[in-house]
């Protein structure tokens, strides 16, 4: 009986003490609310509709203006003078320009045969082509494959050379930067570059280097990416919709009105002459192709964007490659803007135009405002309104501007339109790691310069027999597959998604249990190929 009795009164001490508890936290909530949170929210509201609308304006102006170029403008070989190559009868092949191809490379067991073999293949006359192999491999056996390859491909009278450096100080920009200053580049004119996983057709280098040759004011002629395993997974094709729409609308524009763009980093040509004169190859970001294009910008240079020369080039099918090369790609253009910022307001060799097209465009609403918005409006701002029915979000900021946005965005791959609501799905999760690393280089925190190169597979996966037998070791599983950020906001979206069903009256739960789904699948990992280590 005494026994029955304690229980008893632990268990409704218990109980009393949770409901009182309970009673307190409920207590704190409402006296916060009103003064601190509400207000707090109104006002993160407030920014985040500005900031949609500054990137909705963005958008629809470059929609503009990409129709009026498609239908007004005149294609680039009658904008600028274009003649083809051709071999002179008294000075024969002479009359070709010298131009040096690098291939900077990192450990590239599956691509290195297939990029190497594009680059000498290019339809260039070999006494006028130099081949470059920048190898920063650290794997003995990949360095050993590599040289071989190289030395096949001379043995067949191509002019190509293998270089190797002690460290991989500076990464891809101390090797581009270490393999312009050899003695045998100093004849070079044109320097092309392309990626380890980048396939040229034989054709590139005559499509592209007569707008150099007969146009002095031109740096850098860019190609377009095409990729050969769009179709792999579904994380190739949300890939290629955010691609695509990069390369048909964003570079395009910045070429026909302003003659400036973002150097893609390979698929093109550069004179040698305008990167010397930029200062060449910086390491301070990890975006050391873009810091070369603003500051050759900013010299007076032009680019040249051509829709129509396609390089081939492999999508990262991996979610683990995904991430780090997002990180890269946000961490870095940040990072940039933070170091380059006051340069661009004090040059004086570009107008004011460009100036507003380079600070406000490119930089501030493509590479911090575009992240921010997706992230915070999104993910974090419409599921916390849902537990403060007093901050009311506009339907119109929360459902019609997104849509035409979205919309907007999905002109460059019309054939993946069905996919356009898993795309948005997708974005928002990676908008979290976007968002994480713009911070990072705003701040310059710890990983702003944390380069991690990413991973080709090139014909691997179709190798099943391979894949079978390789086994992916215990301790990747929770570093490589588990991604507990991911998985925290998940449960917090499954908070404010079930509050909204017991007390909401919106319908906004609909759309926060589907992100929920996303962000869980993202963090198990999921996305993408899995591949064993």
């Amino acid at each position: 009986m005494a026994e029955v009795s304690t229980n008893a009164l632990s268990q409704d001490s218990f109980q009393g003490t949770a409901a009182d508890i309970a009673g307190q936290i409920g207590l704190m909530w409402e006296l916060i609310k009103s003064p601190l949170i509400v207000p707090l929210l109104r006002f993160a509201m407030y920014i985040c509709l500005a900031m949609e609308l500054m990137l909705f304006i963005e958008r629809l102006y470059m929609g503009i203006v990409i129709i009026l170029v498609k239908l007004f403008m005149k294609k680039p070989e009658k904008r600028y003078t274009w003649e083809p190559m051709r071999e002179d009868l008294e000075i024969g092949n002479s009359s070709f320009p010298m131009v040096l191809v690098q291939i900077p490379m990192f450990n590239e067991r599956e691509v290195y045969k297939i990029s190497i073999g594009a680059a000498c293949n290019l339809s260039w006359p070999s006494d006028r082509l130099v081949i470059q192999v920048l190898d920063d491999s650290t794997d003995p056996l990949i360095k050993d494959l590599v040289e071989k390859e190289c030395l096949r491909w001379a043995n067949k009278g191509i002019n190509i050379r293998y270089q190797i450096r002690e460290n991989r100080g500076g990464y891809k920009a101390g090797a581009l930067k270490e393999g312009l200053k050899r003695d045998y580049v100093n004849d070079c004119e044109y320097v092309v570059i392309f990626d380890a996983d980048f396939r040229p057709e034989p054709d590139f280098l005559r499509r592209s280097i007569p707008f150099l040759v007969h146009n002095s004011e031109i740096a850098l002629v860019q190609g377009r990416w095409r990729f050969v395993n769009a179709n792999e997974c579904l994380l190739t094709r949300m890939q290629e919709m955010s691609l695509d729409y990069h390369f048909t609308v964003e570079q395009e524009v910045g070429s026909s009105t302003h003659a400036f763009f973002g150097f893609n980093g390979t698929g093109g040509v550069w004179r040698i002459a305008a990167i010397n004169e930029a200062g060449g190859w910086k390491d301070r970001t990890t975006v050391e192709d873009m810091d070369l294009a603003v500051r050759a910008s900013l010299k007076g240079w032009k680019f040249l964007y051509l829709g129509d020369l396609q390089v081939k080039s492999e999508l990262p099918s991996t979610f683990k490659a995904f991430r780090f090369q997002q990180h890269r790609w946000s961490c870095g253009p940040a990072n940039l803007f933070r170091k380059m910022v006051m340069e661009i307001v004090r040059n004086k060799r570009v107008n004011i135009w460009k100036k507003f097209y380079v600070i406000y465009s490119f930089f501030f609403v493509r590479k911090i405002i575009a992240h921010m918005v997706t992230f915070f409006f999104f993910c974090v701002l419409l599921p916390l309104s849902l537990l403060v029915p007093e901050v009311e979000v506009p339907i119109w900021g929360a459902i019609y501007i997104p849509c035409i946005i979205t919309t907007l965005n999905s002109v460059g791959t019309p054939r993946s339109i069905h996919l356009l609501f898993y795309w948005i799905l997708f974005e928002n999760v990676m908008a979290f790691q976007r968002t994480k690393a713009t911070f990072i280089g705003l701040l310059e925190a710890k990983r702003a310069n944390e380069w991690v190169v990413t991973e080709k597979l090139g014909d691997a996966l179709k190798n099943k027999e391979k894949t079978k037998q390789t086994k992916k070791p215990r301790g990747s599983l929770f570093g490589d597959r588990i991604l507990p950020q991911e998985l925290g906001f998940a449960v917090f979206l499954f908070f404010c998604g079930c509050y909204d069903v017991l007390y909401g009256k919106s319908q906004y739960f609909l759309y926060i249990f589907l992100q929920v789904i996303s962000f869980t699948i993202a963090g198990f990992g999921y996305i993408g190929t899995i591949v064993p280590s």
